[in-house]
């Protein structure tokens, strides 16, 4: 049995590919992004635990090596979009959420 709940967050075109943006579920706050070329949306906390900003959502998309990340726009630190952790410091690590789009809606799995 899953504990696992999806919860619907915004339309997929609503998403701007390459960029993220922020979503409140249930008092937090989650950073969602749209990477192409796949047109993925992967979601982690909006939250940088370098400057304890809600900020991730405004990095910069990209990727080192063959890993997606984004840059936290306050200290640069780079955060492996699919993992979680931080790149520059392996044992710092964000949270990071399930998705999925069903008939066009982006949805997040949020555990009880």
């Amino acid at each position: 049995m899953s504990d696992l709940r999806w919860v619907a967050v915004c339309e997929l075109d609503d998403l701007v590919p390459q960029r993220g943006v922020a979503a409140l579920l249930e008092g937090r706050q989650i950073a969602l992004f749209r990477v192409m070329p796949e047109d993925e949306v992967l979601a982690i906390a909006n939250r940088d635990p370098f400057s304890e900003a809600n900020v991730l959502a405004r990095g910069i998309v990209g990727s080192v090596g063959d890993t997606v990340v984004v840059a936290s726009p306050m200290y640069k630190q780079h955060f492996d979009l699919r993992a979680g952790r931080s790149i520059e410091h392996p044992d710092v690590a964000v949270d990071t959420f399930r998705t999925r789009v069903c008939r066009g809606v982006v949805e997040i799995g949020l555990r009880w």
